[in-house]
């Protein structure tokens, strides 16, 4: 849903992050260092979450009611092991185990933010407790401060690494610092994902210009208001193939042996190309719909539990979720407004007259009986779906005049041209532009038999 409180009167001024990603290209040596790191990070992530379920298990159970057999004992003035205090012993830890001092300390101390933050959303949610990290499961080390730009022309300088090579395929804009860099170590090799900030103050896109709905799905990927259908690639149907010999291959290995280490690497390839091919294709898209619009509208619906149905391999496989994170972080570079609109209903609502017409999911043209939208040229549903996403988008940005009662707008009033100018942009396909039925979400219609229906 779009923001209530948004004044798009007014210009939201706010600082411009972006982050660019690069391949690393580190020598034998570097590899080594980095590899040692992770691992080192690991031990120290699992030593801080060991002391945090300690001082949890200790403080289960009442004191007259302890287990008679075993009872974890911590002292009653013993602080919990928060963020700082867990980050004030590590110089104490470096003492005593030398190789943490291998690592950089901000490195280390990132370590510990990382697992407290997963602590704080397990608090805040109510599940999902940090678990244990198995070896190798430690992917990625933050560096999260620099004095002076790390970047040259063809190298990166790490603390306690020195200069490691970088394809740097992408210049940093002009006005532009290096905040931190994430090293993150993938199947395919090693990568850095640089975050770029600027002082200068970017005004937030507001809506403007030319306004389309986009309405995604598994039958064409994505559908827009203005009739443009994008068929659905199935990015791991067709790598499954190959996927599937891999896969075999490594069954048939000895766990923990060299060809195992060799096989798995390979499926895990795989897998990176597979995930590569879907972004690449999804960052070209969101680019390719910014050029039709200034203003976007998409759902706002939670496309976990569509992954959760038969069709959940497909689903996933589409990325639905991905696709608009990416949309909203380009559209914010373009200056293009993208704003979330409810989803309920979309496809089984009218966008001409918005009466609601049942439909099949095998029924894939939209024709309402009530307007006769959609009977003399046939309407594709996902597109009568993405013209009613941007009925709702216009709807809750379009300026109101009404009288309000006890903080509720009892009666609103819309200009005339600007419905005119709506229904001729969402409904030009048909031909059947029915003003005397056009109805807005929340009043009281009225049937052709005089008998009230609410929607």
């Amino acid at each position: 849903m779009l923001p209530n409180k948004l004044d798009y009167g007014n210009m939201i001024l706010m600082t411009l992050t972006l982050n660019y990603t690069y391949r690393l290209y580190p020598d034998n040596s570097q590899v080594e260092l980095l590899n040692e790191w992770l691992e080192t990070c690991r031990i120290s992530y699992n030593y801080a979450l060991l002391e945090l379920k300690d001082w949890i298990a200790s403080r289960k159970c009442p004191i007259d009611r302890c287990n008679t057999m075993s009872e974890y004992i911590m002292a009653a003035n013993y602080p919990f092991p928060g963020y700082h205090q867990q980050q004030n012993n590590l110089p104490k830890a470096k003492k005593q185990f030398p190789r943490l001092a291998s690592v950089p300390s901000q490195v280390l101390q990132t370590n510990i933010r990382r697992l407290h933050d997963a602590w704080d959303f397990f608090q805040k949610r109510g599940y999902g407790f940090p678990r244990f990290k198995k070896y190798g499961q430690m992917k990625s080390l933050l560096f999260p401060q620099f004095r002076s730009n790390p970047l040259t022309d063809w190298t990166i300088k790490l603390p306690k690494l020195g200069l490691v090579p970088i394809n740097l395929h992408r210049p940093i804009p002009e006005g532009f610092l290096v905040k931190q860099v994430r090293v993150v170590k993938k199947a395919m090799g090693w990568f850095a994902s640089v975050v770029i900030s600027t002082d200068i103050d970017i005004p937030s896109p507001v809506p403007h210009g030319h306004s389309i709905g986009v309405d995604v799905g598994l039958f064409s990927y994505v559908a827009t208001s203005d009739g443009y259908t994008e068929p659905r690639p199935k990015f791991f149907k067709t790598a499954k193939s190959r996927l599937k010999v891999l896969q075999k291959r490594l069954s048939r290995k000895m766990k923990r042996g060299k060809n195992y280490e060799k096989a798995r690497i390979k499926v895990a390839k795989q897998h990176n190309h597979i995930a590569f091919k879907r972004t690449d294709y999804q960052f070209k898209l969101a680019h390719k719909l910014c050029d039709m619009a200034n203003t976007i509208f998409v759902e706002d619906c939670d496309f976990r539990i569509m992954a959760k149905g038969m069709l959940g391999k497909h689903t996933i496989d589409a990325s639905f979720g991905q696709m608009r994170t990416i949309l909203e972080y380009v559209a914010r570079k373009r200056d293009v407004f993208v704003g979330r609109v409810d989803h309920r209903g979309t496809s089984q609502t009218c966008p001409n007259c918005r009466t609601e017409v049942r439909k099949e999911l095998s029924e894939r043209y939209h024709i309402c009986a009530s307007c006769g939208y959609g009977v003399d040229l046939p309407v594709d549903r996902d597109i009568a779906s993405a013209q009613e996403i941007c009925n709702r988008g216009q709807e809750a940005v379009r300026p109101r005049v009404g009288v309000r009662r006890k903080g509720m707008l009892t009666k609103t009033t819309y200009p005339g041209t600007l419905e005119k100018q709506e229904i001729v942009s969402q409904v030009v396909l048909s031909g059947n532009l029915v003003l005397d039925k056009w109805r807005f979400r929340g009043e009281m219609s009225v049937r052709e038999d005089r008998s009230p229906s609410p929607f």
